[in-house]
């Protein structure tokens, strides 16, 4: 009898195997097609996926505001207090919109469209300068002549490819051109913001039906804090680009550099990838004052720069972020280069939250092993 069940037993373990095997064959027989149909079905749902994440990023500032306008006495503003405090968020985010498209972005396309026309003529004017450097100065000491021309043989095309550029335009264009795509998400957004304490409560009940207790308190306790340190850090470093993108552009404009809006801009867009983008923006600011208003100015435009990036990393983030992430510099530097590496710029971008949560889970283990080893 036993070796019947056992045999049994073996029938079945043979035949799922056989059945995952063949599972497996046809799914990399058929890739090609289940890709396609992946991919169809990302594009149905990215409207919900937008909104999922156009509710997350809301969902502090509606929190927030609701809390304001439930103090007031008024009966019939204090029921309707969620649904305001969504009509709130979302104007505001219009009319900041409104503002960026009407007067940011056509100066910002204006500077890099002339830049990009008027390199040829600054790299010609830099090797004149150049010639013009006494043979006994310094200055000649420094093979500048090389350098400039090795810069003269870079195109904007290698920093920028013309036609990607022009395919996500294009992408971009649509999707904003599309009016049921962009009403599903911004009315899908304002439900989950309204019912969020509906979702919450279901999600935190059928979880806790899934899992026993101590696994349900673990996932529940690493969700709320891993939570709060993508949301802090994410919205904080949108607000704190915008703060330097805005104090870059002002002290460029008042020492006269030219291009000063688009060159503000890159640095506040840059200053989103911790450590390193702030590097890389001066630089680029530097090189490019040097070919538009010439050594000078551009040292002066450094200095200036860098002592804003000194108050910003000292004085402003630390004061936006507060001290909830407590990552090393190192450890900062190391998971934005390996992770932007695998995922590019948003992987540059997402590296630090998510080196927090694994920091965050790496010393919970450690000290629940040390308290194992305590006599």
């Amino acid at each position: 009898m036993q070796t019947e069940k056992r045999n049994w037993k073996k029938g079945i373990f043979w035949f799922i195997f056989a059945v995952a095997v063949i599972a497996v064959y046809k799914l990399l027989d058929n890739l090609g097609e289940i890709t396609t149909w992946l991919r169809g079905l990302i594009s149905v749902l990215m409207p919900f996926i937008m909104a999922l994440l156009l509710a997350y990023l809301f969902y502090l500032p509606c929190r927030k505001i609701e809390g304001i306008i439930k103090k007031v006495k008024v009966k019939f503003i204090k029921k309707r207090a969620r649904w305001l405090s969504i009509f709130i968020v979302y104007l505001i985010t219009i009319v900041l919109m409104l503002i960026i498209f009407k007067f940011i972005i056509p100066t910002v396309y204006e500077s890099f469209m002339d830049l990009a026309k008027s390199l040829p003529g600054y790299y010609s004017s830099m090797i004149d300068t150049l010639e013009e450097i006494p043979e006994d100065s310094v200055l000649n000491k420094v093979d500048w002549k090389t350098i400039i021309e090795g810069l003269g043989e870079i195109k904007i095309e290698d920093f920028v490819n013309l036609e990607m550029i022009g395919a996500y335009a294009k992408g971009i264009i649509g999707v904003a051109t599309s009016v049921f795509s962009v009403f599903v998400t911004i009315v899908v957004s304002m439900y989950l913001l309204a019912e969020r304490s509906e979702i919450i409560e279901f999600a935190r009940r059928l979880c806790g039906a899934i899992f026993n207790t101590n696994i349900y308190k673990t996932l529940a306790k690493y969700f709320r804090e891993s939570n709060e340190i993508f949301f802090r850090f994410v919205s904080s470093q949108i607000i704190d680009a915008a703060i330097v993108g805005v104090l870059a552009s002002i002290a460029m404009s008042l020492l006269g550099v030219k291009y000063a809006i688009l060159l503000g801009f890159m640095i506040g867009l840059f200053n989103l990838i911790p450590y390193l983008g702030a590097i890389i923006a001066i630089a680029v600011a530097i090189l490019i004052t040097i070919f538009t208003g010439g050594i000078t100015q551009a040292i002066w435009m450094a200095v200036v720069v860098i002592i804003l990036q000194q108050i910003d990393a000292n004085i402003i983030n630390p004061k936006i972020l507060g001290n909830s992430l407590e990552i090393s510099p190192i450890l900062v530097i190391f998971s934005v280069t390996v992770v932007g590496a695998y995922f590019g710029i948003m992987g540059m971008f997402l590296a630090v939250p998510m080196i927090a949560v694994v920091k965050l889970v790496l010393n919970d283990y450690i000290r629940y092993k040390e308290g194992l080893k305590e006599p």
